[in-house]
């Protein structure tokens, strides 16, 4: 086997791809199911192992093997591929789209990007891909194409726009719109693209900027099922965890519940850190206790202590937030459900764009709570 490092050397998937991108098949096999996604599997899992055992050979009946195969790796051989002859398209290089291409650069895939702003672009032509002048060639170069953009207005102009997606697709091709938008959007993106005889995949996304980098985001997918198999070793790239949520719209909704809640969780964390300083508590202390207790969240313990500096840089910008609480209530109203708290929230996250704070992270919130009232727009 090609593989020859210490097993300490595979901790992560692009530490196993830095050591070499193409791993030697290590037993004869009818059928290779291990793509590229599937090495972080095998990195995660050699990592595990008896850090004294050099990862030489990976053959039936050894210890190893029967390890990876117990975990449900359906591979008689463990390949790290130099990358699928799949093409992908990415849309969208933003705070969230640009570090989603450049992990699917990194896992080896040939990927095509356009960006409204084509100096976005930059970071991703330097890690190897290729830039196209319109979204249209990048939809007739992909056999999939992503989209992250920053609103359903942007998302629906883009899809329709001259030379936009629509307007490159044909038959087979896939299209799938990571984007925050509303359900009624992502219907009106699928009609239209699969009116072009395309397959449409609704998939945004659980997570900021970090997840982003690490590959850590949630895949929130529905629409056509076949693309969502189909695209899944991308996601799995780009991600921890996808799920299958159904028709189109379905995706878009469990998206807004989960932004609600993290808007509302926001709001709610300031008005105690800020209640607390008011009482004259010490702020690093108010965040040691809620660790220890039932409201314990990773939010809190990322956002907390940057909360107290007063530094927002954006990992999700304060107007994205905005938004999203604002098409939350909006499927409320539809629903007839009352969503008073997050009715609250929301009121708070308007003051903070009127007083300039959108394209801070969603955490600046609280500093409308440390203003007078006199103060307050």
């Amino acid at each position: 086997c090609l593989a020859t490092q210490q097993q300490d050397s595979f901790a992560t998937l692009r530490e196993a791809q830095r050591i070499g991108k193409t791993w030697a098949p290590c037993a004869p096999t009818r059928e290779v199911g291990a793509l590229r996604n599937q090495c972080k599997e095998v990195a995660r899992l050699v990592n595990k192992w008896d850090r004294k055992h050099e990862m030489c050979k990976m053959r039936k009946g050894t210890r190893t093997y029967d390890s990876v195969r117990s975990i449900g790796l359906t591979v008689d051989a463990i390949a790290a591929v130099e990358g699928s002859s799949m093409k992908v398209g990415f849309i969208g290089q933003g705070i969230m789209g640009r570090p989603m291409c450049l992990n699917l650069l990194q896992a080896g895939y040939e990927v095509t990007v356009w960006n409204r702003s084509t100096d976005k672009c930059k970071a991703a032509v330097e890690a190897g891909a290729n830039v196209a002048t319109t979204a249209r060639e990048v939809v007739e170069a992909s056999d999939i194409t992503f989209a992250m953009l920053s609103d359903p207005e942007a998302a629906l102009e883009v899809a329709t726009m001259e030379d936009g997606v629509v307007s490159g697709m044909s038959a087979g091709k896939g299209y799938v719109d990571v984007s925050t938008v509303d359900a009624a959007t992502a219907v009106t993106i699928a009609n239209a693209v699969t009116a072009k005889g395309g397959r449409f995949l609704e998939a945004p996304v659980s997570g900021s900027k970090k997840p982003a980098e690490d590959g850590a985001l949630i895949f929130l997918a529905a629409g056509d099922e076949g693309l969502f198999q189909e695209a899944s070793p991308l996601l799995e790239v780009m991600g921890k965890a996808q799920f299958f949520l159904g028709q189109v719209g379905k995706g878009a909704e469990m998206k807004l519940v989960v932004n609600m809640v993290m808007g509302s969780m926001m709001a709610a964390f300031g008005e105690g850190l800020e209640l607390g300083k008011k009482a004259g508590l010490d702020q690093q202390q108010v965040l040691q206790v809620i660790s220890l207790g039932a409201i314990a969240s990773p939010m809190f313990a990322l956002k907390g202590p940057s909360m107290i500096e007063g530094t927002f840089q954006p990992a999700f910008p304060l107007k994205h937030q905005q938004k999203d609480l604002r098409l939350a209530l909006a499927l409320g109203d539809q629903l007839a459900q009352e969503l008073p708290v997050a009715a609250a929230a929301n009121e708070l996250y308007k003051r903070a764009q009127a007083e300039n704070l959108g394209d801070n992270d969603f955490s600046a919130v609280v500093k409308v709570l440390q203003w007078n009232t006199d103060d307050l727009p």
